[in-house]
């Protein structure tokens, strides 16, 4: 998508990414932006390692003669459900329709791969919220602001820290 000056009819594609305990900071920022014309789409990502694990541990304790009885698929149904159910209070409290995608894999690789082609990236801190500081960013999230295709709006879940948490200078080497 351009940078460039828009038109009246233009819309910008918005990429909220949507995490269990972050993600209405995301969707209150998109929401107080308010451009009328925005396509905005909801993304969650149900990290596939989940489910690889359950299968794995099942096969290796119980063996591979009863695949009917292997609880993963149950763990990734439900994990779709609840994705489904937070996508939803998501769109809720946005207040508008939006587009609503589960992807599985990688998070971060997932998050990065949804946001090729969008104007702007919405994203929550997700680390040590006690303070300013790199720290503030989760493994995930750090990839993701590091990797992105597209700007990213990088936003507070709470209260943001005050500017005396930042961690006191390095003493010169």
């Amino acid at each position: 998508m351009s940078s460039g000056a828009r038109s009246a009819d233009d819309s910008r594609t918005v990429l909220i990414w949507v995490v269990e305990g972050s993600w209405s900071a995301g969707v209150d920022v998109a929401r107080r932006l308010g451009w009328a014309d925005d396509l905005v789409t909801l993304l969650y990502v149900v990290e596939e390692q989940v489910t690889a694990a359950a299968a794995g541990a099942y096969a290796g304790l119980f063996g591979r003669g009863r695949p009917e009885r292997d609880p993963s698929w149950r763990l990734a149904e439900a994990s779709s459900v609840a994705a489904e159910k937070l996508l939803c209070a998501a769109e809720t409290r946005l207040g508008r329709p939006a587009q609503r995608i589960v992807r599985t894999g990688r998070i971060e690789r997932e998050v990065v791969a949804a946001a090729a082609g969008v104007d702007l990236l919405i994203v929550a801190r997700d680390g040590d919220l006690s303070r300013l500081g790199p720290r503030s960013l989760g493994r995930h999230t750090r990839f993701v602001v590091d990797h992105a295709p597209c700007p990213v709006l990088l936003v507070w879940p709470d209260t943001t820290p005050s500017v005396e948490s930042i961690p006191p200078e390095h003493p010169p080497r």
